[in-house]
């Protein structure tokens, strides 16, 4: 068991480290805008969060046999509409969290309402994403002949930590553009 679980976590640590040169791809965006980096750890949290819940679902359903290989559209589509509406209460909860919040040109800056939309939408565009993976790639790993138990929800976390610092930073880019970038 150990290896098993070992050559995976170690796998995929090594995958980490393209969460750090994401962000290195980032680093002028940062140091201009040190706000966004506040929110990092919220945003990843979140898209692997909802990807791991997503896939720990797929793979009990394929344990008790109430979903086959061939079911995977039905999963996508159904975990696609779960994941907007995720996206969307957790982003709305961040954006009132970022408005609401008694010291926000302190804490946020003058551009605190564009702070709060970047933030609202990578949301919105990590979980989607996150709980799109996490339901899919039980049925990859299975088709692989691999044991989706295993190997899912770390390789959902890795995939998300990556590539929710990309959604994060590209949304920044576009809402943020003239104002702090």
């Amino acid at each position: 068991m150990v290896r098993k679980r070992g050559s995976w976590l170690s796998a995929l640590f090594l995958g980490e480290m393209l969460t750090a040169t994401a962000m290195g791809y980032f680093q002028n965006e940062i140091a201009r805008a040190v706000v966004l980096a506040l929110f990092i750890p919220l945003i990843i949290s979140s898209g692997g969060n909802s990807g791991a819940q997503a896939a720990s679902l797929v793979i009990r359903s394929m344990a008790l046999e109430e979903v086959r290989l061939r079911d995977w559209w039905r999963v996508m589509q159904r975990e696609i509409a779960a994941g907007l509406a995720l996206g969307g209460i957790l982003g709305s909860i961040a954006m009132l969290r970022i408005l609401l919040w008694p010291n926000r040109q302190v804490v946020y800056g003058p551009h605190y309402l564009r702070v709060a939309l970047t933030v609202s939408l990578s949301l919105l565009g990590v979980v989607t994403w996150g709980t799109l993976a996490g339901s899919m790639l039980p049925f990859v790993f299975r088709r692989l002949g691999f044991d989706p138990a295993v190997s899912s929800s770390p390789f959902v976390a890795t995939l998300v930590d990556v590539t929710g610092i990309i959604i994060y930073f590209t949304v920044a880019l576009f809402t943020l553009r003239g104002a702090l970038l």
